[in-house]
């Protein structure tokens, strides 16, 4: 073998080896889309084949989805909640891993160890308590409770992720500003903010895709069919006993999918980035 075509062949034997790895992400995806688009009467003959359409594809879940149900109004409630607990949590989560990041002050080591092991306590455990606390300040049954309660995880991820990031920002560019006349803040927001775009961007993905995929306190803090995102609309309404809307239940699956789709499709280089350069060192 010539050594010009070595290099081609190392790649080409590398991307095959990504194969495997290719279909095990694809395929829950492939198997999700397929079952939305099979009709009734192939989705419960035990003899169709289970990996192709055979009687032809249909609509007609996506259309018992968008039109018998109140779709389209708990897509809106979860996109709202979503971007609000994801705006006001990156701020919050910016601030801090920049004081932690920075700022020398007794017992900084700690409590940047504290954030970490606060992200880690389960959601299991903590809507019980902040059940309290929703019924307390009113707003019990109300998309406004998970704007209230998602920071309580958003937070501690966000700050944790940027800390590292803005560990790799080098202080001399701050330095720089303050000795021109800046305070911290103008440095925060005008030099280091600019040079982080890629760890922000991989923190506003990852607080976006946890609070879009939620499940346990927004099946907690709401019930009417006007306040429930997606996640618990889909399942609430077309899981009825033992009975399982299959076709409808992977409509709404891929319809959920299609925000996180498109954002990662647009942020992909900030996001490769930003975990490269640090973001979760």
């Amino acid at each position: 073998m010539s050594v010009e075509r070595r290099p081609l062949m190392r790649r080409v034997a590398i991307h095959l080896g990504l194969v495997p790895f290719l279909i095990f992400a694809l395929f829950p995806f492939y198997h999700m889309t397929l079952t939305s688009l099979k009709q009734d009467r192939e989705l419960y003959d035990r003899h169709a084949v289970p990996l192709i359409i055979t009687q032809g594809p249909t609509l007609e879940h996506y259309s018992k989805l968008l039109w018998d149900t109140e779709f389209l109004i708990w897509t809106k409630n979860s996109l709202m909640v979503t971007l609000l607990a994801t705006g006001v949590s990156v701020l919050i989560g910016t601030l801090a891993a920049y004081a932690l990041a920075r700022m020398r002050f007794l017992g900084v080591g700690t409590f940047g160890t504290g954030i970490f092991v606060t992200y880690l306590v389960p959601t299991s455990l903590l809507f019980l308590p902040l059940a309290q606390v929703v019924n307390w300040v009113g707003l019990a049954d109300s998309k406004w409770a998970l704007v209230l309660t998602y920071p309580t995880f958003l937070v501690p991820f966000c700050t944790w992720l940027l800390m590292g990031y803005f560990r790799t920002v080098p202080k001399e560019v701050e330095e720089c500003a303050m000795v021109d006349g800046a305070t911290r803040l103008q440095a925060l927001i005008r030099i280091v903010l600019p040079i982080a775009i890629p760890g922000l961007v991989c923190a506003v993905l990852f607080a976006f895709t946890l609070s879009w995929n939620e499940f346990i306190y927004a099946l907690t803090f709401t019930s009417s069919s006007d306040q429930i995102t997606a996640s618990v609309g889909v399942t609430s309404e077309l899981i009825r006993g033992d009975i399982y809307f299959w076709g409808s239940l992977m409509a709404g699956a891929v319809l959920g999918s299609v925000p996180i789709v498109i954002l990662y499709v647009f942020f992909l280089d900030y996001y490769v980035t930003g975990l490269t350069a640090g973001a979760i060192k």
